[in-house]
């Protein structure tokens, strides 16, 4: 499958999806490790892809999505942004309005 296809069929079949490194459970840098712990405060289950382990969505998600960094969050088919963007919608509650709002 193209790494685009792949991109695009991962955000539309997971409404909040988080694009990191590492797992949540073992994060392998700090952005993405503040970003899954505010997640999991949010909503319990979320889909996550390391692009640690998938180089191919490393390389070409920054272009596809226009952000240069990881961790990238998604929700309901729509960029959030990194882990200052997160942490800002977390402390001001429009992160968790955002995730309660989501579109089934």
């Amino acid at each position: 499958m193209d790494v685009i296809k792949k991109i695009k069929s991962q955000i539309k079949k997971n409404l909040v999806l988080l694009y990191m490194k590492g797992t949540p459970t073992k994060p392998s840098c700090g952005f993405s490790s503040k970003a899954a712990e505010i997640l999991s405060k949010c909503k319990k289950d979320f889909f996550y892809v390391d692009v640690l382990e998938n180089s191919d969505i490393r390389i070409a998600l920054p272009k596809f999505s226009n952000w240069p960094t990881f961790p990238q969050l998604w929700i309901n088919g729509n960029l959030i942004g990194g882990c200052s963007i997160i942490i800002k919608m977390f402390e001001n509650g429009k992160l968790q309005e955002l995730i309660d709002n989501i579109k089934k």
